[in-house]
């Protein structure tokens, strides 16, 4: 049935139809956006050190090996579930399947946690590309940090002491992120990615190369890069490569489902996947050869060993390197260099990280863009500007980071695969999808390393994870404070989900009547028969 006829059998009084889905206009723009979303501020701050710390070079084996049996499997999983269904995370899995539904709800609300704490980052990235100019910190780059810049309380706990250096920034970086959601997929998400991920590869480049000229790069990079063969025998550097895959590529919370429904029917998947992963590990190890090339620096400049000045996350951005800052030749430029990459990486994934959100709310209730997208960012963004940018917003984002990221990404990313390879048996429908569009032919070996190797991989991660923490109470906060906003937070996740799905969706809504999709369906079933 067309759309026109869909309409007129309605009547005049009835609901009028979806609006037409988006689509990026071109491949590239989806790789560009793809890419935005994979390189974060953990391909900066986090690779570097999880190289490091589990065997230097040797590390790039089981790095490669964990990419192709996983990393890429799974991302070639999101979007088959994304293109062949034509919607949001929650709408492509109630596609999928009816009881696949929550597992689209559970991303969504794991993207609207990271959201609320993830612009805060960028907000702190954008103030310390200011302080690069006149070096504000001073000869004491970690008291700073914590006490002038964030004002950190004593103790965990829920305060509403404000920090003006901390919320006026982030209502700018909000401010921006909302005009670029607004904008849609291709005025506001294409065409910033396409602005921003070009200017991030050029200004990390010049950061690199500066690095490398560096007193003591030499000693950085030998710490990096030399191998520890030993290390592949640890079953904990494998893990480590293979946590560190699920996190990097964005693969598991909804992102990668999200853009791929945007895609034309006739694109080219696991081409695209290729490149959206070998272009983010490239940038991974940039990432690495530059910071570490500015640690050697640092230790030289302090008489010690590498060892003793790499760190990793928070400490490794606003600690080590402003004082990096501080003592390298032309460290205002380095400074600005860095930390701008920090802010234009970060923006490119928030969008994509809220897009998640909108997408579902436009599915679910059949709102137009603009509504959703303001109703959406306006509402994370106030949950954001009210919990973080306090006193004690370090101990919550630190908090809600730690769990949301084990039990909120790991754990749904396995109930995930669990569910669609084992319970639904979807596989070789997703495979025979993927075959259809792509260059790259799915073979078996695909359907075996989602249904074996990410699950194990994935049971080993949660599994640690769930142990470590319920051994000790995280970072030593008090327990209520953890039981709150660490496994309530995480619980919540899946209750919540569940009641989303139990919510009739708006007649209005592309669950109901989407000429689109049942357009897409008859074709396939036309070119099967055929």
């Amino acid at each position: 049935m067309s759309s026109a006829a869909a309409g007129s059998s309605r009547g005049a009084a009835g609901p009028a139809a979806p609006a037409k889905r988006e689509t990026f206009s071109t491949r590239r723009l989806f790789i560009l956006s793809a890419i935005g979303s994979a390189v974060g501020l953990g391909n900066i701050w986090r690779f570097p050190y999880i190289a490091y710390d589990n065997g230097g070079g040797a590390f790039l084996i089981p790095y490669l090996v964990a990419l192709l049996t996983a990393g890429i499997p799974l991302l070639f999983l999101d979007y088959a579930v994304g293109h062949k269904f034509r919607g949001s995370a929650p709408l492509a899995y109630r596609r999928l399947h009816r009881v696949a539904e929550p597992l689209g709800w559970w991303q969504v609300l794991v993207c609207f946690v990271i959201a609320a704490y993830y612009a805060v980052i960028i907000a702190w990235s954008l103030m310390y590309t200011l302080f690069s100019f006149t070096e504000a910190w001073g000869d004491d780059a970690e008291g700073y940090f914590f006490g002038s810049f964030l004002r950190v309380a004593e103790a965990p706990g829920i305060g509403f002491t404000y920090v003006p250096s901390v919320f006026f920034p982030l209502l700018l970086v909000w401010i921006a992120v909302i005009v670029i959601m607004v904008a849609g997929i291709r005025k506001g998400i294409s065409r910033a990615n396409s602005i921003l991920l070009p200017l991030l590869v050029v200004m990390f480049v010049l950061l690199v190369v500066q690095s490398l000229f560096l007193p003591g790069a030499a000693q950085g990079l030998n710490a990096f890069f030399t191998p520890d063969w030993s290390a592949l025998a640890d079953p904990s550097v494998w893990a480590a490569a293979y946590g560190h895959i699920f996190f990097s590529l964005s693969v598991g919370y909804g992102i990668m489902v999200t853009y791929s429904s945007y895609l034309k029917r006739r694109t080219d998947l696991t081409g695209s996947g290729m490149v959206v992963a070998f272009a983010n590990s490239g940038f991974e190890i940039l990432a690495g050869i530059g910071v570490f090339a500015a640690l050697g620096f640092m230790a030289q400049a302090a008489g010690a060993g590498v060892n003793d000045v790499v760190t990793q996350g928070i400490g490794l951005a606003f600690v080590a390197f402003p004082t990096i800052v501080s003592q390298a030749p032309f460290g205002a430029l380095m400074g600005v260099l860095f930390f701008g990459s920090l802010v234009f990486a970060g923006v490119t994934s928030l969008i994509s990280v809220l897009e998640v959100i909108v997408a579902a709310v436009q599915d679910k209730v059949g709102w137009g863009r603009i509504k959703a997208s303001l109703v959406v960012s306006g509402l994370v963004a106030a949950v954001s500007l009210a919990l973080f940018p306090t006193a004690t917003g370090l101990y919550l984002l630190d908090t809600s980071d730690a769990f949301v990221n084990s039990f909120g990404i790991t754990l749904g990313a396995l109930v995930t695969v669990v569910v669609l390879a084992w319970f639904l048996r979807k596989l070789p429908l997703l495979s025979a999808h993927l075959n259809h569009v792509s260059t790259i032919k799915m073979r078996r070996i695909w359907m075996v390393l989602v249904a074996g190797v990410v699950p194990l991989a994935l049971i080993y991660m949660v599994s640690s994870e769930f142990i470590s923490k319920i051994s000790t109470t995280y970072e030593g906060y008090p327990e209520w404070f953890v039981g709150l906003f660490g496994w309530g937070m995480a619980g919540a996740l899946v209750v919540v989900a569940l009641v989303l799905t139990f919510i009739p969706w708006s007649r209005t809504s592309k669950a109901h009547d989407d000429p689109e999709y049942q357009s897409m369906l008859d074709e396939e079933e036309e070119e099967t028969a055929r």
